[in-house]
C-alpha cells in the first residue's frame, strides 16, 4: 500500500524533500542550503549541478530518516522559485551559464529598450506581466547575446531552456538519456513568453525576444503524470509541478475565488484566486496562473510580488553580522518598543508590486543618534508588513473583493512580533494553519490527486487546520500614521540608478 506522497521543494536559497500521509501531514523532511553567487551588483546566481546535487541528498536522506523506500510512495511534486533561469545541454545535461535568479537585475537595460515602445505594460494583454527584470524570457534572451556559441546550440535544438521546476524533472527522468522536458502552466506563465489564454508559447513575444521555441519545453497542466524517475526514486510517478506560490495557494486549500494567502519566504507574494477569469490589474499586480488539475479548465490568480522579506533577515545576519542566526531578530527587535521613527525600504533590487521600479534602491530612512541595533531590526520586520500592506491594497482594489482574513504561510510566520503587526497594520486577522509548511504540501496535494491519492479538492480542504490566529488590536489613528509614513519612505528610494 502507498501511504506517502513525497514533496521536493526547491527555493531561493535552499532544496527540501518533504513526505506527507494522507491527511496532509508532515512525516518527513531533509533540507540543505545552496550558495548565492553575486558576481557584480545587481546580478544573483545559483549553480544548477549544485542544485541538483542537493536534492539528491535531501531525497535519499528523507527516505533513510524515516526508513522508507521507493514502495512506499505514490507520487512526487515538484515545487519551485520560479523566474530563475537555466539552460543546459541537452546530449550531456551540462548547464550553458550559471542560474540567472529571480532577483537578478541584469536585464534591466533590455526592459527599459521594450518599454520605450508601449511602455511597460506592452505585453500585460498577452501574459498578465508587466516588463520586468524580475521574469524569465529577457534572462533567456541576455544569456543568448551574452554566452558565446549559445544561439547557434539553442537553434540546433542542443541548447534547451528551463525553470527549476524543468531542470530537476528532466534529470529525475534520465537527464540525458531520454529525461522529460516540460514545465506546468504556472512556471510558464511567468516566463513573460506564455499566452495567458491559449496556453502556449507565443510566438509573438519569442520573436520580440529572439528566442528559438526549440529551446522551450512542453507546457503542461499542474497536476498530471509527467515521467515515471530513475536512480533512488526509479519507478515513482513524477506527478505535479506548482510554482512555489501558486504551491502555497493550492497548499492553503485557497479553491474558491476570493481566497487568498500570503508565503514569508526570501520575498513576500500575495495571491488571490480569481477563478476561471484572468483579472487584468490597474494597480501593479501580475495577473497569473493559479493551477491547473488535469484537463479542468485552468484557475487564474493575481499576484503582489515583493522581492526582499525574509532576504532582509538575512542581510542582517550575513553582511552586517547583526544577528548570529534568523530567529534572532525577534529577540532583538523586542529590545525596543517601536522603531524610533526609523522606515527600512529594502529595494536591494528595485521595487516589485505594486511599484514595479527597478530605478529603486534600499534605504534606511529618518535616522537619529537615538537609533540603535533593536531600531533597525525591528523596521526589518516591519517592512514585511507594509509592503504586504500595499499589496493588498492594490488587490482589493482590482478584485473589488475585500478581504476578511488572511492565510500565512513560510518560514517567517513563527515571528510572533511580525505577524501581530501584519494584522494591525491590515485590519484584518491573520491565520496560520497547523501545516505552515505549505509550499511542500501544495505541490504533494497536486501529485497526489494526479495518481488518486486524494480522490478531489474537496478531500484537501478538509485536510486544513488552523493552528494560529492573530486580531488587530492597532488604533485606527496610529495605523494611518504609521503608514502614511511608509509610503513617504518608499518615494525616497526612487530614481536611484541613472540609466
Amino acid at each position: 500500500m502507498k501511504q506517502y506522497v513525497m514533496a521536493i521543494d526547491q527555493g531561493t536559497t535552499s532544496t527540501r524533500a518533504m513526505i506527507f500521509d494522507h491527511a496532509g501531514a508532515v512525516v518527513g523532511v531533509r533540507q540543505k542550503e545552496h550558495e548565492q553567487h553575486y558576481p557584480q551588483p545587481g546580478w544573483v546566481e545559483h549553480d544548477p549541478l549544485e542544485i541538483w546535487s542537493s536534492t539528491q541528498f535531501v531525497v535519499q536522506g528523507v527516505l533513510n530518516d524515516h526508513d522508507l523506500t521507493v514502495a512506499d510512495l505514490a507520487a512526487i511534486g515538484i515545487t519551485n522559485q520560479r523566474e530563475t533561469t537555466l539552460v543546459w545541454d541537452r546530449e550531456t545535461g551540462k548547464p550553458y551559464y550559471p542560474a540567472i535568479v529571480w532577483q537578478d537585475t541584469r536585464t534591466d537595460k533590455l526592459c527599459n529598450q521594450l518599454a520605450k515602445d508601449g511602455g511597460q505594460n506592452r505585453f500585460r494583454d498577452i501574459t498578465g506581466l508587466p516588463l520586468a527584470t524580475y521574469f524569465a524570457g529577457p534572462k533567456i534572451a541576455w544569456m543568448l547575446e551574452n554566452v558565446p556559441g549559445l544561439r547557434e546550440e539553442a537553434q540546433s535544438g542542443k541548447a534547451i531552456f528551463g525553470t527549476v521546476d524543468t531542470w530537476l524533472i528532466w534529470n529525475l527522468t534520465g537527464g540525458p538519456q531520454g529525461g522529460v522536458h516540460v514545465t506546468d502552466v504556472t512556471n510558464a506563465s511567468r516566463t513573460l513568453l506564455m499566452d495567458l489564454h491559449t496556453l502556449d508559447w507565443d510566438q509573438g513575444m519569442l520573436s520580440i525576444l529572439d528566442i528559438p521555441r526549440q529551446m522551450l519545453p512542453e507546457i503542461k497542466p499542474s497536476s498530471t503524470v509527467y515521467g515515471t524517475a530513475v536512480g533512488v526514486l526509479s519507478g515513482v510517478p513524477v506527478a505535479g509541478i506548482l510554482g512555489d506560490q501558486q504551491a502555497a495557494l493550492f497548499g492553503q486549500a485557497c479553491y474558491d475565488a476570493g481566497e487568498a494567502k500570503n508565503t514569508y519566504g526570501t520575498g513576500c507574494f500575495m495571491l488571490m484566486n480569481t477563478g476561471h477569469e484572468a483579472v487584468p490589474s490597474k494597480s501593479g499586480l501580475l495577473t497569473t496562473v493559479g493551477y491547473q488539475i488535469g484537463e479542468q479548465p485552468v484557475v487564474y490568480a493575481l499576484e503582489g510580488s515583493i522581492a526582499i522579506t525574509g532576504a532582509l533577515v538575512q542581510w542582517l545576519r550575513d553582511n552586517l553580522r547583526m544577528i548570529n542566526s534568523a530567529a534572532e531578530v525577534e529577540t532583538l527587535a523586542e529590545t525596543v518598543e517601536d522603531t524610533g521613527g526609523i522606515y527600512f525600504v529594502p529595494a536591494f533590487s528595485g521595487l516589485f508590486a505594486p511599484y514595479w521600479r527597478s530605478d529603486a534602491r534600499g534605504a534606511i530612512v529618518g535616522m537619529t543618534r537615538y537609533i540603535n541595533r533593536g531600531h533597525i531590526a525591528r523596521a526589518a520586520l516591519e517592512a514585511t508588513a507594509y509592503q504586504t500592506r500595499e499589496v493588498l491594497d492594490a488587490m482589493e482594489k482590482d478584485s473589488n473583493v475585500k478581504l476578511r482574513a488572511l492565510k500565512v504561510d513560510g518560514g517567517m510566520v513563527v515571528n510572533t512580533l511580525l505577524m501581530q503587526f501584519q494584522a494591525d497594520i491590515l485590519n484584518v486577522p491573520v491565520i496560520r494553519p497547523v501545516v505552515s509548511e505549505t509550499t511542500s504540501l501544495g505541490a504533494a496535494y497536486a501529485a497526489g490527486l494526479a495518481v488518486g491519492f486524494w480522490p478531489d479538492i474537496n478531500s484537501l480542504r478538509k485536510n486544513w487546520q488552523e493552528d494560529h490566529r492573530w486580531e488587530p488590536c492597532m488604533p485606527e489613528a496610529v495605523r494611518s500614521e504609521k503608514y502614511a509614513g511608509w509610503k513617504k519612505a518608499v518615494t525616497r528610494t526612487f530614481d536611484w540608478v541613472e540609466e
